[in-house]
């Protein structure tokens, strides 16, 4: 086995010069260049199965030939690093090539070094010219090590022997000026000296300074010089800053005799545990996933709050070393395992030193005392897409005034009648002028009696006035309609009146507004019946149509007037002329159009917030804290007949029978209820990774590839991030990354509010919120300001390094398949000088689908072959952890592109008796480069209140029926209950299916359960599982037909498998292998004996005990007849209890634990033999998946003793564990195909033992009972077997996937040789 990609918690971090960041992720070290922008450029594997707990570079980097020769820039310079974490250390040399910087290599200095206790901290003797190491360890003891022999040179302990969680060492030039800082299990801080004394490797050395006053254990420790400051991070959520004065220097003090606590940093809401010091500024992170920055020098107050990874909280915090004003870098590792950089500037954490936080960056406009801002808009200057600084604020008064702020002064615009005073609404759009390429922007005003002005914010006196009826106009809404920009008016009564605008610019150069009065939309009657939001989007018969959201929270669609038949015949059609008065109010009112469909109430009754359309699909917010994602389709042949009877009385004919259909239903964070809009998300190489890939690309390249995407990305659903309220901030919200983009502090949502780029409707990274707040204009940026992605980013996640999956502990895992990406269209783009390029992107990922206890399904893509993993999809539906997940998959074939599809209906299950079914269209992001997810969701089950009210009512515990056999409808969308079962009266822990067809072409369905209690039922699903109909309202509850004991306590994981046998015996043998808490692995083999007439039902009351001897079956039985035939079990196949198994192929099966190994195992008829194990670095293991790969052809294979993947930089060398665990199958000629593999093992050293003779040079072999040969473990044999054996391999190979979940997750490869 080797690992091909693994996510786990980052524990370390540490910058080289602020041009590189080095990470530990597992074993695994990482290096990524900071410039020209942040990238992974090599990766190693170092620490076999102990996880990286830090790195300390030497002091200064070294050329080879010994000096530092600065003029030089064609001599490559290197980094010595010293890598520790459990009981290793090891040393590590980075090259860089001055001329290219990018070009980074990993070289292993020394062997692993195991210690006998926990290294927590080393430190270099750079007075040394061996420069030996020194290593503080776990029990309060340090140790000096020689890093060329690694031998101890010399060890101390303090006479204080207690058990520490953190250390600092502090090191001048030798060992005798060594200081070691130890945070003890007693909560306190001790100080002493290692090297101290003459006699100081005999006796132990005192304690020279103690600190106390945290109040739980210490975790961290960080000491800076220059002020003599130490700060410790604890349990207790603090952060403590202490005087101590000088550490450490030339003669080794300890500090003054009198240290003093400086300063006590509370600010996080769990657990800290990094603390790093800088001049005047502290910086922490913990387990509530917050970086806070404070001022230590000043007040002690959190200047800056940094949150960018999922729940989990920080494991690793690294602050880069900036000199005076300098910038600085600030990353910080995850539980989620992923990494994020953040750019500081010292004079900015100043200037928010001196605003003391009170606004937070807010600006404000100063906008006149004499009157209150109601509404408040932003546009741009007239005459292109503008920036930031070149846009201009709108605002209506409560007096009926316009007033525009551009060069900060406000000026007036326009000033309404007395009739617009005390209520207004107000819109802004810019319009094309007709017959030109300049724009106007243009706004329209409405009051409570019907009047609506239309105006240019240039030219006000040009306006025009419209009239919508006779009551309140509810709100505005411009939308770019099929003829031109359109006006839609909500009025009174429920009807939207809407007129289609034009600009035209006169000979005199004056302008003059066309109107076009259309048709009024009908809202559906209600309460509260406005409209709220509304877009314009063409069928497929090139028919308009409008999609609306109202006040009350439903969806609407509508279908334009002009382009179908009038039921009544009224021959009368829409003045095409100018509007003028109230002429054709009448004759509006008369063609009224009623919605096509309706999806009432969908998001509540606080209303539709906007309305969306995006590449075929549309997008609806509302205030009940839900994005739905939905389409306009035809009608389904069910709903048709009595579409027809209700759609009687409408006005216009539903030519093509639409609907509107949800697909799926995504929630924003937890507290987020009050949602605006949906923002499309540009993809991540947008801007910097684009220009160093595609800077020679041409304009007409970039626009065919553009088109193209566009076009095969039709009908997808798009990333999106989520704008909206949470409590009193405007927050952008990620739902993938599951993180904020940004958060200003505006006060809530009961306000006018505008975010810039509004016209757009894309997230660049940036933006800026006007809003209005205690009669004032603020602004989150300040106008005139240019914004850039940059400076977007440092103010909200930062740059996302490496992504996160789950902060918490992943419970299941389940595979959905293959996906290939395309190449075709990247050949046509891209020139032959960079077909290097074009080839990176290309491959297959693994598609997967995760659950845990964050309540989050995520969907991801695994890259094998590189190691890279996205995150497709979130689905946060669960309202408490995720404990099953399964799918149905299915590939769709090829595209044109050469892109496979897949098609998966998953299921997934957990706390509160939820069940949730969606389906999964995985397909391939041309404009990403990875493969793209539409999630659609069918149906969704759990405990009724109905059940819930019984239990509470009655109070006495109802056991919940354990056993419950569901089918799953996509028309109808439900899932519907056929037979529940109280057999176990225990809890089901696992289940497992099996299919069985006899000679005949019958069909059968096995249904296997576990519980508690150790045993496992046997359920014949045959009858059940073809039968829908559950009209039936006590459905009579099976028996099962078999009864196997096969545990002593809970068993955690079936695996079930069928071993054909020849037609002419009417049964089969099914295999079934299980593992529980008692640590066992159990194998069962069950022989099914089925019924002489081939029948298919029945099934039912027969029912038995298993018995360890075959009984024969009975003759003419109609029946299915299940006999336990032998059993096997190995009693402690793991050191804790089993967490999962899985059949890897016919007869080799993998199994996994909370104590951290993946195990193989040979199953046959003989018995049970295990073949290898690997330490796996995923904590908590849970879930397990695996699968085989494809046929590979080994004839051009050599096997070397390093391997370097030339693409991503990742190296892994023979001798470390991965290497160490290799498995290869092997096909035995006297073996059939149902467990017809062998496996070779490795010998300690990582060489392959291929030699499976005796010492008479015969094969060893066992007969089983069915008379095969299976071949055991041997030992050494001559060389030409050896020789044999290895030819024998090098013709051909499959490869099987092994994917462990718990604390993380990593993909391991098992090489299957046949």
């Amino acid at each position: 086995m080797e690992t091909a990609a693994l996510v786990a918690p980052v524990t370390a971090l540490e910058f080289l010069h602020d041009t590189f960041l080095l990470t530990g992720e597992g074993p695994i070290l990482t290096v990524y260049s900071l410039k020209p922008h942040p990238k992974a450029s090599a990766s190693l594997s170092l620490l076999q199965h102990y996880r990286i707990h830090g790195v300390k570079p030497r002091s200064h980097a070294i050329d080879p030939a010994g000096t530092n020769r600065l003029g030089s820039t064609t001599e490559a310079k290197f980094y010595d690093l010293a890598v520790f974490g459990g009981k290793a250390v090891r040393l590590v040399r980075l090259h860089v090539n001055l001329q290219d910087g990018d070009h980074l290599r990993f070289e292993i200095s020394s062997p692993l070094m195991e210690l006998q206790d926990w290294a927590l901290d080393v430190c270099w003797l750079s007075g040394d010219k061996h420069s030996p190491l020194c290593v503080a360890l776990a029990h309060n003891s340090a140790l000096l090590l020689d890093v060329n022999t690694g031998t101890p040179l010399a060890q101390r302990s303090c006479l204080e022997g207690c058990l520490l969680y953190s250390s600092l060492l502090l090191v001048h030039e030798s060992w005798a000026n060594a200081v070691l800082v130890g945070g003890t299990v007693f909560n306190q801080l001790v100080i002493w000296k290692p090297g101290g004394g003459e006699n100081y490797s005999e006796c132990k050395a005192l304690v020279e300074r103690r600190l106390r006053g945290h109040s739980g254990v210490i975790f961290n420790i960080s000491y800076l010089q220059e002020n003599g400051w130490l700060a410790s991070a604890s349990d207790d959520r603090s952060v403590r800053v202490w005087g101590v004065g000088a550490l450490g220097g030339p003669g080794g003090p300890c500090g003054d005799l009198n240290p003093t606590c400086l300063r006590v940093l509370y600010g996080h809401q769990a657990r800290v545990f990094s603390v790093r010091l800088s001049s005047g500024k502290v910086f922490s992170a913990g387990e509530d996933g917050a970086c806070l920055v404070w001022d230590c020098a000043g007040g002690g107050k959190v200047i800056r709050t940094m949150k960018g990874h999922r729940a989990g909280g920080v494991r690793a915090l690294a602050v880069s070393e900036g000199k005076g004003d300098e910038e600085r870098w600030v990353a910080t590792g995850g539980a989620d395992g992923g990494v994020r950089l953040w750019r500081i500037k010292e004079r900015e954490e100043r200037n928010d030193k001196l605003d003391e936080a009170v606004t937070e960056k807010l600006t404000d406009l100063k906008f006149p005392e004499h009157s209150m801002p109601k509404v408040v808009c932003v546009v741009g200057e007239e005459g292109g897409n503008p920036s930031w600084s070149q846009s201009n604020v709108v605002v209506c008064t409560d007096q009926g005034m316009v007033y525009q702020y551009s060069n900060g002064q406000w000026v007036t615009v326009w000033k309404g009648t007395p009739d617009f005073q005390s209520y207004c609404v107000m819109e802004t759009v810019s319009i094309s002028v007709k017959d030109s390429t300049s724009k106007m922007n243009v706004c329209a005003v409405g009051n409570l009696s019907g009047s609506v002005q239309v105006f240019s914010l240039s030219h006000p006196e040009s306006g025009i006035l419209l009239k919508g009826g006779s009551g309140k106009v509810h709100s505005l809404i411009w939308q770019e309609g099929e003829e031109g920009m359109c006006l839609l008016a909500s009025a009174a009564e429920g009807l939207v009146y809407r007129w289609c605008i034009e600009v035209n610019q006169n000979e005199n150069n004056s302008l003059a507004f066309s109107v076009n009065p259309l048709p009024p939309f009908v809202l559906p009657p209600c309460a509260k019946r406005w409209l709220l939001a509304a877009v314009c989007l063409q069928s497929r018969s090139h028919e308009v149509l409008w999609v609306c959201g109202d006040r009350r929270g439903s969806l609407l669609l509508f279908q334009e007037a002009g382009k179908v038949v009038q039921k009544r015949g009224d021959d009368a059609q829409a003045d095409k002329g100018i509007l003028t008065g109230t002429k054709s109010e009448e004759e509006l009112h008369q063609e009224k159009l009623q919605p096509l469909s309706c999806l009432f109430g969908v998001h509540g009754k606080q209303g539709v917030t906007s309305v969306f359309e995006y590449q075929g699909l549309l997008y609806s917010t509302g205030r009940d804290g839900c994005v739905r994602v939905f389409r306009v389709q035809p009608t389904r042949p069910e709903k048709l007949e009595q579409s027809r009877k209700n759609d009687c009385e409408k006005t216009l004919e539903n030519k093509e029978q639409l609907e509107l259909e949800v697909l799926r239903v995504q929630r924003a964070c937890k507290g987020m209820e009050w949602l605006e809009r949906v923002l499309i998300l540009e993809p991540e190489t947008s801007e910097q990774e684009v220009r160093d890939e595609c800077e020679t690309l041409s304009e007409t390249q970039h626009s065919f590839k553009g088109g193209d995407v566009q076009a095969d990305n039709k009908g997808r659903e798009a990333r999106f991030v989520i704008a909206g309220f949470y409590a009193v901030h405007f927050v952008v919200w990620d739902p993938v990354r599951q993180e904020r983009l940004l958060t200003v502090p505006c006060g809530g949502g009961h306000r006018s509010w505008c975010l810039w780029p509004s016209h757009k409707r894309v997230w660049s990274g940036y933006g800026a919120l006007v809003f209005i707040k205690h009669r004032a204009v603020l602004a989150s940026q300040p106008p005139g300001k240019e914004q850039s992605w940059e400076g977007g980013t440092e103010g909200t996640g930062g740059w996302s390094l490496r992504e996160g999956v789950h902060g918490k502990g992943i419970g299941c895992v389940c595979r959905l398949g293959r996906i290939e990406g395309s190449s075709s269209v990247l050949q046509t783009t891209v020139n032959m000088t960079e077909k290097k390029e074009v080839q990176r992107d290309q491959g297959f990922w693994e598609v997967v689908v995760t659950g845990g206890e964050d309540t989050c399904l995520t969907v991801m893509a695994v890259h094998p072959k590189t190691g890279n993993i996205k995150v497709l999809s979130v689905i946060t539906d669960h309202i408490s952890s995720v404990r099953t997940v399964a799918a149905l998959t299915h590939t769709e074939g090829e595209s044109v592109n050469l892109s496979k599809c897949l098609s998966a209906l998953l299921f997934s299950a957990g706390g509160r008796a939820q069940m949730q079914c969606y389906r999964l269209l995985i397909g391939w992001d041309r404009q990403r480069l990875v493969p793209s997810c539409q999630v659609i969701q069918v149906a969704s089950h759990r405990l009724d209140e109905q059940w819930e009210w019984r239990r509470n009512r009655h109070k006495t515990v109802k056991m919940d029926p354990e056993t419950r056999l569901f089918s799953v409808s996509e028309v109808k969308r439900q899932f519907a209950l056929l037979w529940e079962s109280f057999h176990h009266q225990r809890c089901v822990l696992s289940v497992a299916t099996c299919s069985l067809e006899d000679g005949k072409g019958n069909r059968y369905k096995l249904l296997f359960s576990a519980a508690t209690d150790g045993k496992i039922a046997v359920w014949n699903l045959t009858g059940d599982s073809t039968s829908s109909d559950s009209s039936s309202s006590a459905p009579t509850p099976p028996s099962p037909c078999l009864e196997v004991p096969a545990h002593q306590s809970g068993i955690n994981s079936l695996a079930v498998w069928v071993e054909k046998h020849g037609q002419a015996d009417s049964s089969c043998l099914v295999t079934v292998a299980s593992g529980g808490d008692d640590g066992q692995l159990k194998v069962s083999l069950i022989r099914v004996q089925y019924p002489d007439d081939g029948k298919t039902g029945g099934g039912r009351g027969f029912s038995q005990i298993a018995e360890p001897n075959f009984c024969p079956p009975t003759p003419g039985s109609d029946q299915l007849q299940l006999h336990l035939n032998t059993h096997s079990h190995i009693p402690l196949a793991h050191a804790a209890p089993l967490t999962a198994i899985k059949l890897l192929s016919p007869g080799l099966v993998v199994s996994t634990s909370s104590d951290q190994r993946v195990c193989l195992w040979k199953v046959c008829s003989a018995g049970i033999s295990h073949r290898k194990t690997l330490c796996s670095h995923v904590a908590d293991a849970a879930g397990l998946s695996v699968w085989e790969g494809q046929m590979i052809d080994m004839k051009e294979v050599d096997v070397k003793e390093h391997r370097t993947d030339n693409q991503t930089g990742v190296e892994t060398e023979d001798k470390t564990t991965e290497r160490e665990v290799d498995v290869c199958l092997c096909e035995e000629t006297d073996d059939k195909a149902e467990a017809g593999e062998s496996v070779e093992t490795m010998s300690e050293t990582g060489d392959q033992i291929c030699k499976t003779s005796d010492e008479n040079g015969g094969e060893t072999t066992d007969k089983t009972e069915s008379g095969h040969a299976v071949k055991t473990e041997g030992s050494v044999n001559t060389q030409t077997g050896e020789k044999d054996c290895c030819e024998r391999r090098r013709k051909s190979e499959r490869t099987g996937w092994v994917l462990v979940c718990g604390q993380g997750l990593q993909l391991l490869r098992v090489r299957i040789h046949i």
